[in-house]
């Protein structure tokens, strides 16, 4: 009995759902920076990126499917973008306490094994996600800076097909940045995140 209600645990754990929280950034909203710990040991904010356009935010991790699915896609935003103005900035929030495999060193051997040449920070003491109102990974935050300020300007999925690569109708976060860099606003600000839920304790 214990096994199987486990099992059921974990399924409802890595269930998409359409609940949307009500807490956290909204669109319009100026997000407030953070200093986290990088996988080279250097603290990393965005004040960092003094020449960034703004920003593609992405909660993310080592051990959800949903974000093994999208590392590689996520991997090509960042090659397509990081020159344009918006590189990514890659956030695992998970509680290493609360799932294996998400700890500092999981995530430098997965950083290393996937080639990740942005950021892949972790969210010590959970501080960060519930600002961004984050509930799953992967969860995606478009930034936009205007002056000190970074601004939300999209909160939600990659795409619309989380599992299947080839199955991409729409690229919510390309048409977002592609539309902020030709000076206009993104005709899709917000979409629901499809992933795990993230873990604490």
């Amino acid at each position: 009995m214990k096994i199987i209600l486990f099992a059921y645990s974990l399924l409802f754990l890595s269930t998409p759902t359409d609940l949307v929280n009500g807490d956290g950034y909204k669109i319009g909203d100026v997000a407030t920076d953070f200093s986290l710990l990088n996988v080279d040991g250097e603290m990393v904010s965005l004040a960092d990126f003094e020449d960034a356009k703004g920003f593609i935010l992405i909660f993310t991790c080592n051990t959800c499917p949903y974000s093994v699915a999208y590392e590689d896609r996520i991997i090509a935003l960042d090659k397509a973008y990081k020159s344009k103005g918006y590189p990514v900035i890659a956030i695992n929030p998970n509680d290493p306490a609360a799932i294996d495999g998400d700890d500092l060193a999981d995530m430098k051997v997965r950083a290393t094994e996937k080639g990740f040449n942005f950021p892949y920070l972790q969210d010590v003491g959970q501080q960060v996600y519930p600002q961004y109102g984050a509930t799953k990974t992967p969860h995606v935050f478009v930034l936009q800076k205007e002056g000190n300020n970074n601004i939300v300007r999209y909160i939600g999925s990659i795409d619309d097909s989380s599992r299947k690569p080839n199955k991409v109708k729409k690229r919510y976060v390309e048409q977002a940045v592609d539309a902020l860099l030709a000076g206009k606003s993104p005709s899709t600000t917000t979409t629901k995140a499809i992933g795990c839920s993230i873990k604490t304790l």
